[in-house]
């Protein structure tokens, strides 16, 4: 089925970059004269816009293979940059436990990567890095605000992270109704002065959409409308690795690459940093919440000034930490009734203080 959407890669391409064996390009199965054995695959790579999605494969390919038996596909390009064309692709990857990576030149194909997971989970949480935040619940889809389909339907979408945004870009109306939805906003600031304190945003994420307008210019020229202000492309590799050491997240997309614009070639290769280092991430993976609760160690908080009791957990295997919902969650919210959290968080909570990034948590549940 998957042939149905999906056009192959030239075998001229790999060809022609002269890659060792220990190169990326060389370690992974492509989809060249046919569709490879997914059996056992855990990550695969989708373009959306061939010249794009190439260029970023001529700089990827070439990148080290530290990542032991992880097994990568290269799937080629989707045959129609339409979103009928994605979703079924992307839900029948997700369906076999693949992790779409997906590769595009235009923002709003978050929408068709948000119906796939929404196919098959009755309510998602995305995460979303840039600059801007599209979405504007009084202006219409029409002016960029391609978020507006999935944050305007309030029964399918249980979270909403925008992350690295920027204030001079955002409207005080889009402040107002992430607020009143209790959903989170991370602004550029905030997240440089402590990029750890980002990681539980992404931890919390079924899926994210990375656009590369979230970084500066001299980093990613190759963008619309590139701005001076933004993530540098460490910090930026450093975000995507953070996806991809989630359990949580089952898939990707990095969007906004113009290969027209791209300046010797300088985008291409950012993207493919990002791309290897959330495939670093995702080859690091301990099988923690939601994959497993073994290994997680319980910590009770007695909170006297509001009369209840906490509990947070924290992975033995990673250290990190994750706080219970202290109410009764129903069952469509059992995938999310740990929240990811910092051990910071926990320090509060033993000072009876309690950050309001949990405290509007507790409110999606109501």
């Amino acid at each position: 089925m998957l042939e149905n959407w999906l056009r192959p890669i030239s075998p001229n391409l790999a060809a022609d970059l002269d890659l060792d064996k220990s190169r990326l390009g060389s370690k992974i199965q492509r989809f060249e004269d046919e569709l490879p054995n997914l059996k056992n695959t855990q990550i695969a790579l989708v373009g959306i816009g061939e010249e794009e999605a190439n260029a970023v494969r001529r700089a990827l390919y070439p990148l080290s293979f530290p990542f032991g038996k992880l097994k990568i596909a290269d799937l080629g390009n989707v045959r129609k940059d339409e979103h009928s064309f994605l979703i079924p692709l992307l839900r029948e990857l997700l369906e076999g436990r693949i992790c779409p990576v997906v590769v595009g030149h235009a923002g709003k194909f978050v929408q068709a990567q948000f119906e796939a997971h929404h196919s098959l989970q009755s309510l998602v949480s995305l995460a979303v890095v840039d600059e801007k935040i599209a979405f504007h619940p009084r202006q219409s889809e029409m002016k960029g605000n391609y978020l507006n389909p999935v944050l305007q339907n309030k029964t399918r979408l249980f979270h909403f992270a925008a992350i690295g945004c920027q204030s001079h870009f955002t409207d005080e109306a889009v402040f107002q109704e992430l607020e009143k939805r209790n959903f989170d906003c991370i602004r550029l600031g905030k997240a440089k002065a402590n990029m750890a304190d980002v990681e539980p945003y992404l931890r919390d994420a079924d899926l994210v959409s990375f656009h590369l307008s979230a970084l500066k210019k001299i980093e990613a020229p190759g963008v619309a409308d590139p701005t001076p202000s933004g993530f540098f492309s460490e910090e930026a590799c450093q975000l995507s690795r953070y996806a991809g050491l989630s359990d949580k997240l089952t898939s990707i997309g990095f969007y906004g690459y113009e290969k027209d614009l791209d300046e010797r070639n300088l985008t291409a290769q950012t993207l493919a940093q990002l791309i290897w280092y959330f495939v670093d991430g995702f080859s690091s993976r301990k099988n923690d919440f939601p994959a497993s609760m073994d290994d997680l160690v319980e910590y009770i908080v007695d909170l006297k000034g509001h009369n209840y009791q906490l509990t947070f957990w924290k992975s033995n295997k990673t250290g990190r930490w994750w706080l219970q919902v202290p109410v009764k969650t129903k069952k469509k919210h059992e995938r999310h009734r740990l929240i990811a959290c910092s051990y910071n968080d926990y320090l509060d909570a033993c000072n009876e203080e309690l950050p309001d990034r949990l405290v509007n948590a507790f409110r999606r549940f109501e």
